[in-house]
């Protein structure tokens, strides 16, 4: 795995999110957590449930695992052929599946709502907000289509060693969703009403367009040319949706969470549907730079050195992968844990999202931080199994980890009456079950992965986090004790130096403790300054 891909796919990733987080930053200052709100975010997890599922999971891990080795064994002729009949039948396919969603739009929403109809459930059902919410799922539907092309132009692209491109891609899809949602939406209803919501809805179907067209130059500069081809009789092609089978369902577990705690989440009141998808999109930050970034580069290794069985490459790789992952990810753990009500407050406080936004936001995510580091390693742990071939094992324990999040969900809302805060936890426990779970199957298969070097770094890198915990308390107990009497500037400099100084408190007890990924990761950083 080379350190350089990861650091290109890192900064290209970083700029996705940020822009992803400005535009949850402008839903919050327009629309708070208001219930309109509440229903766009309703009527988006279809879609970007799938959107993860094939952006990020089943259809690139399957095409790029197929393609690496078919690109290696046969050449560049047979895996563009492979290349094309896939590209025809996603078009296909998830045409058909965009006008079936448009048609039973009422359906989806209805199930979606079926809590909030319970006479449990503290929430009324409004009819008014189910017509918008049917409006909006059907307005965003094509977006499907548009997203499972760009996982395969995607997946080509990282097969031939490109990532930079591919990860920048979702840039474009924040940027025609913003500029397009918003324009469109202030057309709708001057005023950023509910109607405005339907322009937003429309942005973005603009942004996945944007998200396949911008990764066309670089496809065609390594040699694809697009021809249509029917002829599906094919044995990569059947390896591949061999693959997708289970891998929809395995790798999915965190985002089908989601989609069901946003049904739990519009049955518990109004807000809580936004509070959660604000507090998710903070999480997803340091998921989507580290977790993703170093998933995208070590897929196309672990397949390679799992071509023929599991090679000598295919463990270094994969433990590397992990002991890189936690470096990068424990720290943001610690920090948007403990420093959620200051992060919320500077990122969102403003317009229409008011104190009790805040508080409510900030709440969910803590329960979601807690989880994070195993749902990072698992965009690294899962594809290894269908680049052995294991397929089966991730979605048997997806099952049991979807199972787990039902009964809490359940347990914690109609039995303990806790609110939106505990659905954010099911998610962070199911998480850590799939993943230990996971990794001693994987350590099963393929023999111990450094199971004793990654105890030994999460050691050395606990000491180095109650290090950096000690400053973000101090600066909560001194600065931030109340950050709605704190100007925007105050906060926002005062979140910036404690940061700071938090990583860096962290960075140097990781090189005192002799942290070799501490040394990858400032060499990685040093290596970007100097071009």
């Amino acid at each position: 795995m080379s350190a350089k891909a990861t650091g290109k796919v890192s900064a290209a990733v970083m700029a996705s999110r940020v822009l992803g987080l400005a535009r949850e930053m402008m839903f919050a200052g327009l629309f708070g957590g208001s219930k309109w709100m509440d229903c766009f975010y309703l009527a988006f997890k279809v879609p970007n449930l799938l959107r993860d599922l094939f952006a990020e999971g089943a259809l690139s891990q399957a095409f790029v695992t197929t393609f690496s080795k078919k690109l290696k064994s046969e050449g560049e002729a047979p895996a563009w052929a492979l290349a094309n009949k896939m590209m025809t039948l996603a078009a296909v396919f998830m045409s058909v599946v965009t006008l079936l969603g448009i048609l039973i739009a009422p359906w989806i929403v209805d199930v979606l709502t079926s809590l909030s109809r319970s006479g449990s459930s503290p929430r009324t059902y409004n009819p008014e907000e189910i017509a918008l919410t049917v409006t909006m799922v059907r307005v965003m539907y094509p977006f499907i289509l548009l997203v499972a092309l760009a996982a395969l132009v995607m997946g080509m692209l990282n097969a031939r060693n490109i990532f930079g491109m591919p990860a920048l891609s979702s840039c474009f899809f924040n940027l025609g969703s913003m500029i397009g949602g918003a324009a469109l939406g202030w057309w709708m209803d001057p005023a950023w009403g509910k109607q405005s919501l339907v322009g937003f809805s429309i942005g973005v179907v603009i942004g996945g367009l944007a998200q396949l067209v911008c990764q066309f130059p670089a496809l065609r500069a390594v040699g694809y040319r697009f021809v249509a081809d029917f002829k599906w009789r094919d044995s990569g092609v059947r390896q591949i949706l061999k693959l997708m089978g289970p891998a929809v369902i395995a790798a999915s577990v965190v985002q089908v969470n989601v989609v069901v705690n946003a049904m739990f989440a519009y049955g518990v009141g109004e807000g809580a549907v936004s509070w959660l998808s604000y507090a998710f999109r903070l999480m997803q930050l340091p998921i989507g730079v580290f977790g993703v970034a170093v998933a995208t580069v070590t897929l196309p290794a672990l397949s390679r050195a799992a071509v023929g069985g599991i090679g000598a490459d295919f463990k270094p790789t994969l433990s590397k992968g992990l002991r890189l992952v936690a470096f990068l990810v424990l720290p943001s753990m610690i920090g948007l844990v403990l420093l959620a009500e200051p992060i919320v407050s500077v990122l969102y406080e403003r317009g229409a999202f008011a104190a009790r936004d805040r508080m409510q936001t900030a709440g969910a995510l803590r329960a979601y931080g807690y989880g994070l580091l195993c749902y990072a390693w698992l965009k690294v742990l899962q594809p290894a199994f269908y680049a052995i071939d294991k397929r089966w094992l991730p979605m048997i324990v997806s099952f049991l980890a979807l199972g787990i999040n039902l009964g809490f969900n359940w347990f914690f809302v109609f039995v303990m009456r806790w609110g939106h805060e505990s659905l954010a936890l099911t998610t962070s426990i199911s998480a850590t079950v799939n993943f230990l779970i996971l990794f001693l199957a994987m350590c099963g298969f393929a023999g111990d992965i450094g199971t004793r070097d990654l105890l030994l770094l999460l050691a050395k890198l606990a000491v180095a986090g109650v290090a950096m915990a000690g400053v973000c308390l101090a600066a909560n107990r001194y600065f931030f004790m109340d950050p709605a009497h704190l100007s925007f500037g105050l906060k926002a400099g005062g979140l910036v130096v404690t940061i700071g100084v938090a990583a860096l408190v962290f960075f140097a007890t990781a090189r005192l403790l002799r942290v070799s990924e501490a040394k990858d990761a400032l060499e990685m950083v040093t290596r970007r300054l100097k071009r």
